[in-house]
């Protein structure tokens, strides 16, 4: 599976307003860059299409930022991803010549495709934010 940095990037924005959710304060795109490694102008783009899904909202201002709009138990992975990417959707059959070969790869990636959007879609940034934090309660250093 192949994940476009765009996707990536999204995703952690999302997580890192998800942890910050109760905070009354909007997140700012320079804290979330910097947190992230992710370059300003392309978080910049990437909010945007976040926003115009409804997952994020904005803060104008000098004190202001990003939130997250739901509840991060409602947000699923598969909404980010398909926000910025567009949905996962049907397999394109790229020989044009069908035989019962290339039918079988496809009904097969078709199937596989529609099984990840299934998972996508239940899997939710709460359950990610709390595994990071499972992940770092786990760790220790000598």
């Amino acid at each position: 599976m192949n994940i476009s940095a765009k996707t990536e990037y999204a995703c952690l924005a999302v997580m890192e307003l998800a942890a910050r959710y109760h905070d009354p304060h909007p997140t700012r795109l320079n804290d979330i860059a910097q947190r992230h490694g992710i370059p300003n102008g392309f978080l910049v783009q990437i909010l945007i299409q976040l926003k115009s899904a409804g997952i994020v909202s904005s803060v104008r201002g000098k004190s202001g930022g990003y939130r997250l709009v739901q509840d991060p138990a409602t947000v699923s992975l598969g909404s980010v991803m398909s926000a910025v990417d567009g949905s996962m959707g049907e397999v394109i059959q790229n020989s044009e010549t069908s035989t019962p070969f290339g039918d079988v790869l496809n009904s097969n990636w078709n199937s596989i495709s529609q099984n990840l959007s299934l998972q996508l879609a239940e899997i939710t940034i709460a359950q990610l934010i709390q595994e990071s934090r499972d992940l770092g309660e786990s760790m220790y250093y000598i």
